[in-house]
């Protein structure tokens, strides 16, 4: 749900259904995330359908469907789900609004008309960008969203569009608002780790703004906690406990790796690279709290210091 906004009472899922395997979609299969919350999905034993474009590979215990959520007349199987994670997204450094909007409103509003008369639970994944700059507030599931980027604006009217669709169709819908996944994946391997490596990372500005990190095995376990404890027409801050400078965080990392801590790059120079969307993103100061996720899953990295050394240990084995 947007933050501050309560939708009526639907007739929750069964405890008969929960309690025994589920259907369950997966968009963004093969991300980052996705690939774990499938993996995960699978070990507890659900029958997991995973939605990926070609050339992509699924888990092999999954039931895979190909295909692109941009093209409306995708032809999507005639199955029914329990529960459907949404985490098909363009990533925030796309520098095209049409690409961004292609994908993430467009892609979001075929998926629905393909799949709204058989489904059960819609959870939605998004990030902390959707409540933009909170000048300093902690955030939580109370705060008002308010994008500050073209990419957040965008997701946030997918899921506008998510919510009032799943009300107007009597489907239960959740929001989890995600942090900064780090893991041995993902931009942290790719952007972070690798060039840090070779000695070409840079932090964006000053570096003096804290973000909010979550391993990515906790936002798997938060996500999948949502349905196990029936958590319909609710919304989520999935972050560890522990907002922390974003200086101190690369600091961290590199103590872990033994190299030695990078630079700084002016603001403007990472936006020409990187795009405007992705480093306002990452530059804009947030401190969010999990005390309300914390309540129905129990991390196992409550801040990041735990959860780089086992990424670190994990990439080193």
């Amino acid at each position: 749900m947007v933050a501050g906004k309560i939708l009526p009472q639907v007739k929750p899922l069964s405890k008969k259904t929960l309690a025994e395997s589920l259907a369950v979609l997966v968009t963004g299969a093969t991300g980052f995330v996705g690939t774990r919350l499938v993996d995960r999905l699978v070990r507890r034993g659900d029958l997991v359908t995973a939605l990926v474009r070609v050339g992509k590979v699924a888990n092999p215990q999954t039931k895979v469907v190909t295909g692109d959520l941009t093209y409306p007349d995708f032809d999507f199987p005639d199955d029914s789900y329990d529960t459907v994670y949404h985490l098909a997204a363009a990533w925030p450094g796309e520098k095209d609004k049409k690409v961004q909007r292609k994908v993430n409103y467009d892609g979001t509003v075929n998926l629905f008309s393909k799949i709204k008369d058989k489904i059960k639970f819609f959870v939605y994944i998004s990030g902390l960008g959707a409540f933009g700059d909170p000048k300093g507030n902690p955030i939580d599931e109370t705060s008002s969203v308010n994008p500050n980027t073209d990419y957040a604006k965008i997701r946030l009217e997918a899921q506008k569009y998510l919510e009032d669709s799943c009300k107007e169709n009597g489907i239960p819908f959740t929001v989890a608002y995600l942090g900064d996944v780090y893991g041995d994946g993902g931009w942290f391997k790719s952007m972070m780790i690798e060039r840090l490596k070779k000695g070409s990372f840079k932090i964006p500005g000053s570096g003096k703004y804290y973000r909010s990190f979550v391993h990515v095995e906790d936002a798997v376990s938060a996500l999948v906690s949502i349905v196990e404890k029936n958590q319909v027409n609710q919304s989520f801050v999935v972050t560890d406990s522990s907002p922390a400078m974003f200086s101190d965080f690369a600091s961290f990392v590199c103590s872990k790796l033994g190299v030695k801590i990078p630079g700084t790059v002016p603001t403007f120079l990472a936006k020409t690279v990187l795009g405007s969307d992705f480093v306002t993103l990452l530059t804009t100061s947030v401190k969010a709290s999990n005390s309300k996720i914390s309540q129905i899953c129990n991390f196992a990295y409550p801040s990041y210091q735990e959860g780089i050394s086992a990424v670190i240990s994990e990439m080193k084995s």
